[in-house]
Protein backbone atom coordinates (compact mmCIF):
# COMPACT_ATOMS: atom_id res chain seq x y z
CA UNK A 1 0.00 0.00 0.00
CA UNK A 2 1.20 3.59 -0.86
CA UNK A 3 1.75 5.83 1.94
CA UNK A 4 3.33 9.47 1.61
CA UNK A 5 3.84 11.69 4.31
CA UNK A 6 4.71 14.95 3.98
CA UNK A 7 6.23 16.77 7.11
CA UNK A 8 8.64 20.48 7.68
CA UNK A 9 6.02 23.08 7.54
CA UNK A 10 5.01 25.91 9.60
CA UNK A 11 4.80 30.02 10.15
CA UNK A 12 7.46 31.63 8.69
CA UNK A 13 8.50 35.66 8.17
CA UNK A 14 8.93 36.54 4.93
CA UNK A 15 12.32 36.11 3.61
CA UNK A 16 12.63 33.10 5.84
CA UNK A 17 13.37 29.07 4.99
CA UNK A 18 11.58 25.49 5.26
CA UNK A 19 12.82 22.35 4.71
CA UNK A 20 9.81 19.84 4.09
CA UNK A 21 10.16 16.18 3.79
CA UNK A 22 7.86 13.89 1.95
CA UNK A 23 8.31 10.08 3.61
CA UNK A 24 7.49 7.35 1.13
CA UNK A 25 6.65 3.51 1.53
CA UNK A 26 4.82 1.11 -0.89
CA UNK A 27 6.52 1.33 -3.73
CA UNK A 28 9.96 1.41 -4.90
CA UNK A 29 10.49 5.21 -4.45
CA UNK A 30 13.48 4.85 -6.42
CA UNK A 31 11.94 3.80 -9.70
CA UNK A 32 9.27 7.28 -10.03
CA UNK A 33 9.51 10.87 -10.59
CA UNK A 34 8.44 12.40 -7.73
CA UNK A 35 6.11 15.93 -7.59
CA UNK A 36 5.61 18.63 -5.06
CA UNK A 37 2.61 20.47 -5.84
CA UNK A 38 0.70 23.38 -3.85
CA UNK A 39 -2.87 24.77 -3.11
CA UNK A 40 -3.75 28.04 -1.27
CA UNK A 41 -7.20 28.82 -0.63
CA UNK A 42 -9.18 29.24 -3.22
CA UNK A 43 -6.52 28.80 -6.03
CA UNK A 44 -5.80 25.87 -8.84
CA UNK A 45 -3.39 23.08 -7.66
CA UNK A 46 0.06 24.49 -8.62
CA UNK A 47 2.70 22.07 -9.57
CA UNK A 48 6.13 23.53 -7.94
CA UNK A 49 8.73 21.28 -8.66
CA UNK A 50 9.62 17.73 -10.01
CA UNK A 51 12.37 15.11 -9.76
CA UNK A 52 13.45 12.18 -11.72
CA UNK A 53 14.07 8.87 -9.80
CA UNK A 54 17.73 9.30 -9.91
CA UNK A 55 17.50 13.01 -8.92
CA UNK A 56 19.82 14.06 -12.06
CA UNK A 57 16.78 15.61 -13.48
CA UNK A 58 14.93 18.48 -11.57
CA UNK A 59 12.51 21.25 -12.78
CA UNK A 60 11.11 23.83 -11.21
CA UNK A 61 7.85 26.51 -11.66
CA UNK A 62 9.17 29.84 -12.88
CA UNK A 63 7.54 31.30 -9.54
CA UNK A 64 10.07 29.17 -7.38
CA UNK A 65 13.21 28.98 -9.47
CA UNK A 66 16.21 29.78 -7.86
CA UNK A 67 14.45 29.41 -4.42
CA UNK A 68 13.36 26.27 -4.40
CA UNK A 69 15.50 22.89 -4.72
CA UNK A 70 13.86 19.83 -4.77
CA UNK A 71 16.24 16.62 -4.34
CA UNK A 72 15.90 12.95 -2.35
CA UNK A 73 17.57 10.51 -0.69
CA UNK A 74 16.19 7.14 -1.80
CA UNK A 75 18.17 5.33 0.51
CA UNK A 76 15.86 6.88 2.48
CA UNK A 77 12.67 6.57 0.47
CA UNK A 78 12.73 10.69 1.07
CA UNK A 79 11.82 13.66 -0.99
CA UNK A 80 12.47 17.11 0.18
CA UNK A 81 12.33 20.79 -1.15
CA UNK A 82 14.34 23.39 0.61
CA UNK A 83 12.43 26.61 0.38
CA UNK A 84 14.72 29.40 0.74
CA UNK A 85 13.58 33.37 -0.02
CA UNK A 86 10.21 32.57 0.77
CA UNK A 87 7.19 35.27 0.23
CA UNK A 88 3.87 35.53 1.46
CA UNK A 89 2.42 34.04 -2.14
CA UNK A 90 4.03 31.13 -1.12
CA UNK A 91 1.66 30.17 1.20
CA UNK A 92 -0.62 27.29 0.72
CA UNK A 93 -0.69 23.72 1.45
CA UNK A 94 2.65 21.62 0.10
CA UNK A 95 1.61 18.00 -1.03
CA UNK A 96 4.07 15.20 -2.38
CA UNK A 97 2.92 13.12 -5.19
CA UNK A 98 3.62 10.02 -7.46
CA UNK A 99 3.32 9.40 -10.70
CA UNK A 100 0.05 7.60 -9.98
CA UNK A 101 -1.68 10.64 -8.47
CA UNK A 102 -2.00 9.12 -5.13
CA UNK A 103 -0.67 12.05 -2.69
CA UNK A 104 -0.15 12.42 1.36
CA UNK A 105 -2.15 14.36 4.05
CA UNK A 106 -0.09 17.68 3.19
CA UNK A 107 1.85 20.00 4.76
CA UNK A 108 1.32 23.91 5.39
CA UNK A 109 3.22 26.63 4.84
CA UNK A 110 2.44 30.22 5.94
CA UNK A 111 4.68 32.93 5.14
CA UNK A 112 3.44 35.99 7.21
CA UNK A 113 5.07 38.95 9.57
Amino acid sequence: QVHLVESGGGLVQPGGSLRLSCAASGFTFSYYTMYWYRQAPGNERELVASISGTGGSTNYADSVKGRFTISRDNAKNTMYLQMNSLKPEDTAVYYCYDPSGRRGQGTQVTVSS
